[in-house]
């Protein structure tokens, strides 16, 4: 007796459209649409205009100007300082906090601290600077009782080499929070197969893992560097007159009644401001690509 066929199963007439997962993007969408994308629109679009609405290449040629561009020119030096001051001292401490167990307290301690101080910024930052080394300020108070220094504080804390000194506050926190998975990513083999071949700890740390850390430390430093460029609250608590930075003039072309109706300017600004900031996080996504080839 032959064995019955079997009835093969229809074909699918079409393909089905899984939408479940896709779903718990919509609030980041909607998010990165409000927040991101239509403020992007509205400063290309603005920058481009003149005070009647219509297109205009008038307020871009004024960003090469003199005071756009010496404001440009403090942005990237406040930056650039900032940038490597917190990029060397954060990796230094992130060293030492890799060497510690993973569970011991001192580790804890220090991420926990850095992960605070990371967001520790804006007027709060501004107001403790100026609590302690402004007019009447704790440790100003107390070098002028010892030794005699100026009563009424220091006046660079007010300028760009105080804002430098302020913005690496919150620099060096931040670049141990991601400049730790790098060092943690170096594995003990690495190191056992060089000593193994006769390397000193000279020779590993110069022809083995500096390299490999290269591109996540340069990495790192643009973060930190898009991080202090597009900072404002801090410097305008401390900055009260006067735009020695790039959002501060942003700041002083809608609010200044000397300067009215430059809204469109600000919007250049704004859109000179996009393109640095979109350079640097370029670099940024290559240098990570580059450190994830290695990074368990």
């Amino acid at each position: 007796m032959a064995a019955p066929s079997a009835t093969a199963p229809p074909a699918p007439t079409g393909r089905r459209l899984s939408v479940g997962p896709s779903v718990g993007l919509l609030p980041f969408l909607a998010y990165l649409t409000i927040f991101l994308l239509i403020p992007t629109v509205t400063v290309v679009v603005g920058a481009f205009q003149n005070d009647a609405g219509g297109f205009s290449l008038e307020k871009i040629s004024t960003l090469a100007d003199d005071t756009p561009m010496r404001a440009l020119r403090e942005s990237l030096i406040l930056s650039f300082s900032s940038a490597v001051v917190g990029a060397v001292l954060g990796a230094l401490l992130a060293y030492l906090v890799v060497t510690s167990p993973p569970t011991s307290v001192l580790r804890r301690v220090v991420t926990s601290v850095c992960g605070v101080l990371a967001q520790f910024g804006g007027v709060t930052l501004a107001f403790a600077w100026i609590a302690t080394l402004g007019f009447g300020g704790l440790l100003t108070q107390a070098l002028a009782d010892s030794f005699g220094t100026d009563p009424n504080g220091i006046s660079q804390l007010y300028e760009l080499p105080g804002l430098i000194l302020v913005y690496t506050y919150f620099q060096v926190p931040l670049m141990v929070i991601v400049f730790l998975p790098a060092l943690e990513g170096l594995r003990p083999q690495w190191r056992e197969a060089a000593v193994n071949l006769g390397a000193s700890t000279r020779q590993y740390w110069i022809q083995v893992a500096f390299p490999l850390l290269r591109p996540a430390f340069l990495g790192s430093m643009l973060l930190l560097f898009a991080n202090a460029f597009a900072a404002y609250a801090t410097a305008a608590a401390l900055v009260s007159q006067g735009a020695p930075i790039t959002p501060l003039l942003i700041r002083t072309s809608l609010t200044s009644e000397v300067t009215l109706g430059q809204a469109n300017f600000g919007y250049a600004l704004a859109l000179e401001m996009i393109v640095v900031v979109a350079i640097v996080m370029t670099l940024y996504a290559w240098l990570l690509k580059r450190t994830s080839r290695w990074l368990p």
